[in-house]
């Protein structure tokens, strides 16, 4: 468990909190690209680390991210017209560009314009896997851009999504690389049910209670659970966590290939999350059937654009649980595995008081997680770089096999998990 101090250090992350400035050190996904989709288009309001910015992309279709507010009288730019290269406020005309400058001031005569003078707040952005990526550290200590596998496929290979869960990151993350739950929370009780979920045959299911093993890396680290099966033989999971927010998890194999998933926890503000949903082909080009991501709750039908990508089972309507589905298809009655572990999560409330919890071996992937967590925070106050943030995950991918209880499943695995046959 974690104190209550260590609890806030690492949940809280606005502007001048410790982990804030820590995870300011890294890439972080801010939007994605089709929600700038041409030159001059309307700009889109977002938050990050509890900032309120606005996105746009200007006349030559390069972004800009800055500060929401006009530094004139305090107007929302977002309301702001975006045009010949510029974001203008509405309200009196000052317009900026995607580095903040002010650049021109429609009620100031020309004669006593003070344009130069005025500088919005603005974070570089660039474009990579279907996302458009921010950095909000200090400006001389920028990174190398992200460098996931998913990023370098063609975009017919690839799919991102995203949807809102109304909790802290910390315990969002934390429920995404605990390996154990999985096959408890998402289980389907019945293997004729249609409903997403993990059929009752699978080794995933079948396997006893996982024994867990976490290999620290220069990216955070690999983590595995290996279960026991009754017939003999072990079944092995193998993740990835990369700092501070990244799973990655093992896909499904295909005729051509696998596909592979993974996900970002991003904070919005200290109450709630911005899940992003990736997977990509190393064979084939993905499905519809892939992009709809109807098993998952994470699809157009699951998620509502225009309401911030709020998910339409939510905890305002008990996330839609069917309590007779419940009782006899699925373990949770509740519709998506992503919904499921969000309805979880967010049952916790805003921030879950980690100084109450009871861990035990299961745990050990998080208990790692919030030790390089810690040491990344304590790093950057003590004026160095965090953990990770120049790190090679270039080739980084999960993978999961079932061995003979004579095999090495570590000399069989990990190759597999960096792209190796």
């Amino acid at each position: 468990m974690l104190d209550k101090d260590q609890n806030e250090l690492l949940a809280r992350t606005g502007p001048g909190t410790s982990m804030g400035a820590t995870m300011r050190r890294y890439w972080l996904p801010a939007l994605l690209t089709w929600e700038l989709p041409e030159a001059d288009c309307p700009p889109v309001s977002l938050k990050l680390l509890g900032e309120k910015l606005v996105a746009f992309r200007d006349s030559g279709g390069q972004v800009g991210i800055v500060d929401e507010v006009c530094p004139h009288r305090g107007a929302s730019l977002w309301l702001g017209r975006n045009e010949e290269y510029g974001l203008r406020c509405v309200y009196h005309g000052w317009k900026f560009d995607i580095n903040g400058n002010c650049t021109a001031m429609m009620n100031e005569p020309e004669n006593l314009s003070f344009a130069q003078k005025v500088h919005l707040k603005s974070y570089p952005a660039l474009e990579s896997g279907g996302i458009i990526w921010t950095y909000m550290g200090p400006p001389d200590l920028q990174p190398e851009p992200p460098a996931f596998e998913f990023t370098r496929v063609p975009e017919t290979h690839r799919h991102v999504s995203k949807v809102s869960e109304e909790c802290n990151w910390l315990q969002a993350m934390e429920g995404g690389i605990d390996t154990s739950h999985a096959p408890i929370l998402h289980r389907k009780l019945r293997n004729d049910v249609q409903r997403g979920g993990i059929s009752p045959t699978s080794p995933f299911v079948r396997g006893r209670a996982p024994i867990l093993e976490v290999d620290t890396t220069d990216y955070g680290y690999r983590y595995f659970g290996v279960r026991p099966l009754d017939e003999g033989g072990v079944f092995v999971r193998g993740y990835h966590f990369v700092l501070p927010f990244t799973q990655m998890r093992p896909g499904e194999q295909r005729i051509n290939g696998e596909v592979i998933p993974g996900h970002f926890w991003v904070p919005i503000d200290d109450h709630n999350t911005m899940v992003w949903n990736w997977e990509y082909s190393t064979g084939d080009p993905l499905t519809v059937e892939d992009r709809e991501q109807r098993t998952d709750g994470n699809g157009p039908e699951d998620v509502d654009y225009l309401d911030a990508f709020r998910s339409r089972r939510n905890m305002r309507n008990k996330w839609l649980i069917d309590r007779n589905v419940q009782k006899y298809e699925t373990f949770t009655g509740i519709e998506g595995i992503n919904t499921q572990d969000r309805a979880v999560q967010e049952s916790m409330g805003p921030i879950v008081d980690r100084s109450k919890e009871h861990l035990g071996p299961a745990d050990r992937a998080i208990i790692a997680a919030r030790k390089l967590l810690l040491e990344a925070v304590r790093t950057v106050q003590d004026g160095g770089e965090p953990y990770g943030v120049r790190a090679t995950y270039a080739h980084a991918r999960a993978a999961q096999e079932i061995v003979p209880d004579s095999g090495d499943w570590r000399q069989s695995l990990i190759p597999k998990m960096y792209g190796e046959k």
